[in-house]
Formats: C-alpha cells, sequence, structure tokens
C-alpha cells in the first residue's frame, strides 16, 4: 500500500507541474513562437528518453528476470507498446473533437474560429497525452523500483511545465482571462494522478503486467511524440528552435534516468 500511495502522490505531483507552469499567465502578456517550440520540444525529448531509458528498457529487464527467454520477453514488450500506441490513437480519433470546440465559436468569424479550433484541438491532445504519462509513473514505481518511480516523476514534471505554459497563453490568446487560462491549463494535469493510481495498483498487484504495462505506457508516449508534439512544434518555422529544445530535453531526462535511476 505504501507502494501504491506513493505513485499516487508522485504522478500528483507531476500533474501539478502543469499548473505551475501556468503562473506566468498571470506576469506576461505573450510568449514567442519560438519559445513555445522550444519548449515544445523538450517535452518531446523528456519523453522519448523516458519512453526508452525509463520504461522499454526496464520492461524488458523485468521480463528476462522473470521468464529468463530474452526472445520471449523482447515479444512481450513489443506487444505493449503496440498496444499502447494503438488504443491511445483510438481514443484520440474517437475524441469529440468537433463538438467540443463548436460550443467556443458561437457569433465569431471564421478566421477566429480555425484559430479557436486549432487551440482547443492542441489542448484536448495535451490533456489525453497526459493519461500514458500519469500511467506511466505509475507503472515505475509499481514494479517496486522507487528510484526510476523518482526519475520518472521528475522527468514528467519537468516536461509537464512548458505544456502548461503553453496551454495557458494558447487559451490566452483567444480572449480568456488569465484566471480561467491558468485553471483549464491546471485541469488538463489532472489525469495523471488518475492514471497513476491505476498504474501503480494493477502492477503492485499483478507483477506480471508489469512489462506489458512499461511498454505500453512507452508506445502511448511514442504515438503522442511522433503524432502531436514534433509535428506542433514544427509547425511554424521554428524547426530548428524545437530541435535544440528536443535534444536538451533528451539530455535532461536521460541525465536524471542515470543519476537517480
Amino acid at each position: 500500500m505504501d507502494i501504491i500511495l506513493l505513485g499516487f502522490i508522485a504522478s500528483g505531483l507531476a500533474g501539478l507541474a502543469t499548473a505551475a507552469g501556468a503562473i506566468p499567465v498571470f506576469f506576461v502578456n505573450k510568449l514567442s513562437e519560438k519559445f513555445e517550440d522550444g519548449s515544445l520540444g523538450f517535452a518531446a525529448g523528456v519523453m522519448l528518453a523516458a519512453s526508452f531509458f525509463s520504461l522499454i528498457i526496464p520492461g524488458f529487464n523485468f521480463a528476462v528476470e522473470m521468464y529468463d527467454s530474452e526472445i520471449f520477453s523482447l515479444g512481450i514488450v513489443i506487444i505493449g507498446l503496440l498496444t499502447g500506441a494503438g488504443i491511445i490513437w483510438i481514443v484520440e480519433d474517437k475524441a469529440p473533437h468537433e463538438h467540443f470546440v463548436l460550443g467556443q465559436t458561437h457569433g465569431v468569424d471564421e478566421k477566429l474560429k480555425a484559430k479557436i479550433s486549432k487551440v482547443w484541438l492542441f489542448i484536448i491532445a495535451i490533456t489525453l497525452h497526459n493519461m500514458p504519462e500519469g500511467l506511466a509513473v505509475g507503472v515505475g514505481f509499481g514494479g517496486g523500483d522507487i528510484d526510476n518511480g523518482i526519475s520518472l516523476a521528475t522527468g514528467i514534471g519537468l516536461q509537464n511545465i512548458p505544456e502548461g505554459l503553453a496551454v495557458a497563453f494558447s487559451l490566452k490568446a483567444i480572449g480568456y482571462s488569465n484566471k480561467k487560462a491558468f485553471l483549464i491549463s491546471a485541469a488538463t494535469g489532472l489525469f495523471e494522478p488518475i492514471m497513476g493510481l491505476l498504474g501503480v495498483s494493477i502492477v503492485t498487484i499483478f507483477q506480471h503486467f508489469l512489462p506489458v504495462a512499461l511498454g505500453f505506457a512507452a508506445g502511448a508516449m511514442l504515438f503522442v511524440i511522433s503524432h502531436e508534439i514534433i509535428p506542433e512544434s514544427h509547425s511554424r518555422g521554428n524547426e530548428n528552435t524545437a530541435t535544440v529544445g528536443f535534444i536538451i530535453g533528451l539530455t535532461v531526462m536521460m541525465s536524471l534516468d542515470i543519476l537517480l535511476g
């Protein structure tokens, strides 16, 4: 039960980092596009490093210890990875984007409608990808490796800060008040402790699920990196800045995993 509580608290703190990232919305009028895209690149780098160093490799090693077969262990992790990517793809595809945006566009011109639509689709994407992040933190603790769980929670928390910043300022740009922009941005992180509790509970009770669960969380995160974050960070001509942020994020998360894990 201590591990379950610790996993829930850690994923909750990682989710709160989203709110921390949104705080500057009260003091700064506008962020530069380069800074936004560099921040998104940083988030993608952190998630990519976490997927391999904190999820896929530990999942494979745990499976080898359990089953004493590298080929079988690799297959288990790959099945989890493909399942995670597939499920997040389905969830994202079925998310009610158009209906959610429609309520925000009454009485405004077409240009503003398009801008509002893009912002809310971005926010939905951020919210959806907080689910595998929370799951990853919970699963990390569920394996009993506290250092790995702390490394994951720290890395995920770090990359949540620029995400919270991006969401808050995107909302501010389409007319939301500072308070509403902050609260909505903070709310996008609420999925993390919920998924964290689910992840840590399942793998703590059913240890044999751990390799699959680690692969699942990695696959879900890899899908989000490729399908959402990188295209968004490269959509406004700031590819170089986004790539620098990506490399910095990957280096930071890799260092955290080595030093803490």
